[in-house]
């Protein structure tokens, strides 16, 4: 891989990752709910999920995902449905620590599986793998450099959004902790989630 094809890898990796998406706005409402340690699980998920798609995509499945319109479907659904429970969950939640197991439940294994049902997430794995690996000689080698450096964006765009979202906690649980600004807060992500699974329906 030349240094153009590395910057322009760059520069896309940068553009999808630091871009608003479902991973990004959980990880801001789930550090401003409960603290960065908290969402710590799910900014770990994401690379590691995503990772596993991109490998899934360079193995050629992500070629079939596209090929079939009912798997196509049946992916988009699946992504749109828990989109719209996370943005219900999240917009019950109105006191600060109160998008636990019973209110937001998004944890590690959940931060996996949510990649493989992210319109943006195959979107970008298979501009990579087809801009990137498929046809050269040198496909492996070429999986070695992409895959840590996706890594490192996609934890470095998450955790900068969960901290974010962490050093917003004192002011969002509002004066004497009345918490009316959590509460517009965490409405107001998950209107961008449903937003995103909107946008994710029309692709």
């Amino acid at each position: 891989m030349n240094w153009q094809e590395l910057s322009a890898l760059l520069v896309l990796a940068t553009a999808m990752s630091f871009s608003p998406g479902p991973n990004t706005t959980l990880s801001t409402a789930l550090a401003a709910n409960r603290g960065f340690r908290h969402a710590l699980p799910f900014v770990c998920a994401v690379p590691v999920g995503w990772s596993a798609l991109l490998l899934v995509c360079a193995l050629g499945l992500g070629a079939l995902v596209v090929a079939l319109p009912l798997l196509n479907w049946a992916v988009k659904l699946t992504g749109v449905a828990y989109l719209l429970w996370l943005a219900w969950k999240l917009s019950q939640a109105r006191q600060l620590g109160e998008a636990d197991a019973s209110r937001l439940n998004v944890g590690f294994w959940q931060g996996v599986a949510l990649q493989f049902v992210n319109i943006k997430a195959w979107m970008l794995a298979l501009a990579i793998v087809g801009g990137w690996i498929t046809g050269h000689a040198d496909a492996l080698q070429r999986l070695a450099v992409v895959v840590p450096i996706m890594l490192v964006y996609a934890f470095a765009s998450n955790c900068s959004y969960a901290l974010a979202g962490s050093l917003l906690r004192t002011w969002l649980s509002g004066p004497h902790g009345t918490g009316r600004r959590l509460v517009w807060f965490n409405r107001s992500m998950a209107v961008v989630l449903l937003i995103t699974a909107l946008w994710m329906l029309v692709l």
